[in-house]
């Protein structure tokens, strides 16, 4: 095989959906860039909705946008520290196989027509059913870091986890059912109004479920900085601590990529000579919806204050989930009536 045919054969590895998407595209290393983006955006909104000073001498005249490049250096480099009273291989493990469990759902979403790693005809539950199972693993960080602090963080993320998970199933369960399917990319092409249209009662109790989820304000309960430091984080240091703290923007990322499919059409309306020159391409739509949801929910930092715990929990259970079953009802009754 010569220079051309080996160059040949590593791209069409490179570009097939199977490699693509879990890795480039909507995967690892476009998860990596909007944590980034969107972390500093997060700051510079708050900073100027509140009139906050912020970071001044980090490229000013570029909008202080290397910090988070400074911060990332920093958490690199930084000496990763195992207390003596935390359970090491727990402690080790947990992030590792949070991490692991944030990735796994990219494998799950269509970005395209046909732009798919696995395809499933459950590939909405599968996708929900991986990032409910992160909270375990943040429970599992709080409980091996064997401080009081981290462990009343994991507990919260306990409660939490059952307020919101229902909500957001839910949720996706009135879309299934107004859709007739379970899988993504179907529902893409059923949608001839998008679904914040016909349902808008799901859209919203599964964005409230969404941000809780993400654990973004006003729901930031579990990681309580003013009174627990940093929840199930606060024995960590170092990339470890990083990847615990961006855990919530990949979870963020995942959801808002369902949101984006479920209730704003997803890639549509694709352009057909974009989409012939590469079909991932067409995902570019699905991504600069998913990246404007994200804006307007760390917007919400800027303009909300926090939750209490019981607060949070009584929305979750008396408000957020009645609405989710009447979003369930509806989207019933428009399958009934045939007006999907």
């Amino acid at each position: 095989m010569n220079i051309e045919g080996i160059i040949t054969w590593l791209l069409k590895i490179v570009l097939s959906p199977q490699v693509f998407a879990p890795i480039v595209f909507p995967g690892l290393l476009t998860a990596l860039m909007v944590l980034l983006i969107i972390i500093w955006a997060e700051r510079k909104i708050a900073a100027r909705v509140q009139m906050r000073v912020g970071p001044l001498y980090v490229t000013r005249r570029l909008g202080g946008v290397l910090q988070m490049l400074a911060d990332g250096a920093r958490y690199m480099f930084q000496e990763f520290i195992i207390p003596d009273s935390a359970d090491k291989t727990p402690f080790v493990v947990a992030p590792v196989m949070a991490l692991t469990l944030a990735i796994v759902p990219f494998a799950f979403i269509p970005s395209a027509p046909g732009f798919v790693p696995i395809k499933s005809q459950y590939s909405l539950p599968a996708v929900l059913a991986l990032i409910s199972t992160i909270p375990l693993s943040v429970m599992l960080m709080g409980w091996a870091s064997n401080n009081k602090f981290a462990i009343q963080g994991a507990v919260r993320e306990a409660f939490m986890g059952l307020a919101y998970e229902a909500v957001v199933f839910l949720s996706a369960l009135a879309m299934g059912l107004l859709y007739g399917t379970l899988d993504l990319e179907e529902a893409v092409t059923k949608q001839w109004l998008p679904g914040l249209l016909l349902n808008p009662i799901a859209a919203f109790t599964f964005f409230v479920g969404m941000v809780m989820s993400a654990g973004k304000l006003p729901f930031d309960i579990v990681e309580g900085e003013q009174e627990i430091v940093a929840g199930p984080y606060v024995e960590y240091s170092g990339i470890i601590f990083g990847i615990g703290m961006g855990l919530a923007y990949l979870k963020l990322y995942s959801l808002t990529l369902i949101y984006s499919i479920l209730f704003l059409s997803g890639w549509n309306p694709v352009i057909t000579p974009l989409y012939s020159i590469y079909p991932g391409l067409a995902g570019i739509f699905l991504f600069i919806k998913s990246f404007l949801l994200m804006l307007f929910i760390v917007f919400l930092r800027a303009v909300y204050g926090r939750y209490r715990l019981d607060q949070a929990l009584r929305a979750g259970w008396r408000v957020y989930l009645p609405l989710s079953l009447i979003a369930v009802l509806l989207s019933i009754f428009l399958r009934v009536v045939n007006i999907v």
